[in-house]
């Protein structure tokens, strides 16, 4: 006979409720997977917009962000630890040769932007679902790695025009900084199809929505 309180460890997928004649079952709410969420777009295109809308709004989601490593110097208000780790170019190169990364990138020369293995292991081991807001080579390095354990979404501007209007307002790149942005933009919209999904912000309340639904999905999936 079993002792009051020992039980099984694995709970019924239905919650019995007594009634007079008859049982009810009412099916229990399954808990989300943790997995692994990868963005990339071109520079200006709305993604950490996107992302931290989503991070704010949805906490149910247990969203937490996978650092990134950059060799920059910070923007704005941008803080060590929070937006980015802030590397000199010759650390991150040390991190390199010590092969830290799961994945790096040097968009131009001595600016380097990548993904620490140990980052993203240790969020993993807290149960915690991982953002990856990286370069698109970085996000398709990272999805080639994990396979089916992570979703990568391609963030996309409607045109060109419209990306320019965006950087410009930022006012955080001289004129120079942005023409080079756009010019690579342009490459880097060469990646869209090796995403799982392509959003299209032409519209940042549809975009958000969009993007919630299709993180939403693949969290629900067995």
């Amino acid at each position: 006979m079993l002792s009051k309180g020992n039980c099984s460890s694995k709970e019924p997928p239905f919650q019995t409720i007594p009634s007079p004649g008859k049982r009810i079952y009412i099916k229990k709410k399954r808990k989300m997977k943790n997995g692994l969420l990868i963005f990339s777009a071109p520079s200006g295109s709305g993604k950490s917009t996107i992302v931290n809308w989503l991070m704010k709004e949805h906490p149910e989601l247990k969203l937490a962000f996978s650092i990134s490593c950059t060799s920059r110097a910070p923007r704005g208000t941008e803080q060590n630890g929070v937006e980015y780790f802030f590397l000199s170019p010759e650390e991150f190169k040390a991190k390199i040769e010590a092969d830290e990364f799961l994945e790096y990138e040097e968009v131009y020369q001595d600016r380097f932007y990548g993904t620490l293995k140990s980052q993203v292991e240790n969020q993993l081991a807290k149960g915690e679902s991982v953002i990856f807001d990286v370069d698109v080579k970085g996000g398709v390095n990272i999805k080639k790695f994990y396979g089916e354990r992570a979703l990568s979404i391609f963030v996309q501007p409607p045109s060109v025009e419209e990306l320019r209007r965006r950087l410009v307002g930022r006012n955080t790149d001289a004129p120079e900084v942005i023409e080079q942005r756009l010019a690579k933009a342009s490459y880097e919209l060469t990646f869209a199809p090796q995403f799982d999904h392509v959003v299209v912000n032409d519209d940042l309340e549809k975009a958000q929505q969009e993007v919630y639904q299709l993180v939403k999905t693949f969290l629900d999936a067995e």
